[in-house]
């Protein structure tokens, strides 16, 4: 136990030698994937698994804020969650209601000055949970150094079709001119509207796909895959993918 260690303080210098002068990326989405993976290797119940995931957003939070990251956007609750066991998607639920309540006492989301916004189909979840929400969203508000967009009951089709369906009613209105319908303009009518589009996506635990996550959005983000599961990545894990961003020549189709 004591050689890994070792290895890690003697890696973890060398590595941010590498990448501390080199470019960030102002907006990175996050596909957390793996917690019941590693509750199950490790003799867990998964429950336990996503609670330890919930510890690693933490530090993970802390290691972006670190590197003036200013944006950060989390798949916490997929549509297609909702397909889980009911008491997973209950406990799933309660472990955001209970980080939500966190963040309204938690400090460091002031000092930072850390802004909390919520995207999804907000319909679907329970009036306690919007209630926390808007307490939080409303708590920070004014807060203008970093923002931590928080994807809940949310899939990047329903938000292309929830998008589609709010223009179509304007033209029906003849509020909007279908002709004045472009990219830019599409983009107002996304959840994530004035937000800018991500420059890097990581996901962890082998899974190489996106799984609907701000599909309109990541046209042009670069991609980061990695092995390990998201209870046990660590700093290096994420220097790594900052490493690999920093290495990739972002062309934009040119």
């Amino acid at each position: 136990m004591k050689i890994p260690n070792l290895l890690y303080r003697l890696y973890e210098p060398l590595l941010w030698a590498q990448i501390k002068a080199g470019p960030r990326p102002q907006h990175i989405g996050l596909i957390v994937d793996g917690n019941r993976r590693f509750a199950k290797d490790m003799g867990l119940d998964k429950n336990e698994g996503h609670s330890a995931g919930l510890e690693t957003l933490e530090d993970f939070l802390r290691w972006c804020w670190r590197l003036e990251i200013k944006i950060i956007t989390l798949y916490g609750f997929s549509t297609e969650n909702y397909n889980r066991s009911d008491d997973e998607v209950e406990y799933l639920m309660d472990l955001i209601l209970r980080k939500l309540r966190e963040f309204q006492v938690d400090p460091v989301i002031k000092e930072e000055k850390v802004r909390i916004k919520v995207i999804g189909r907000k319909e679907n979840l329970s009036a306690e949970m919007n209630e926390e929400i808007n307490k939080i969203e409303a708590m920070t508000s004014d807060h203008d150094r970093f923002l931590l967009n928080i994807a809940i009951s949310y899939g990047g089709r329903a938000e292309i079709i929830d998008a589609v369906k709010k223009i179509a009613d304007e033209v029906k209105k003849e509020t909007l001119d279908i002709n004045a319908i472009d990219e830019e303009l599409f983009g107002n009518y996304l959840y994530t509207e004035g937000i800018r589009d991500p420059d890097l996506i990581i996901r962890t635990s082998g899974e190489e796909r996106l799984s609907g996550f701000l599909i309109w959005q990541s046209a042009y983000s670069e991609l980061y895959f990695t092995e390990v599961y998201w209870p046990a990545f660590r700093m290096i894990d994420f220097w790594r993918a900052i490493r690999v961003f920093q290495q990739r020549e972002r062309r934009y189709g040119r």
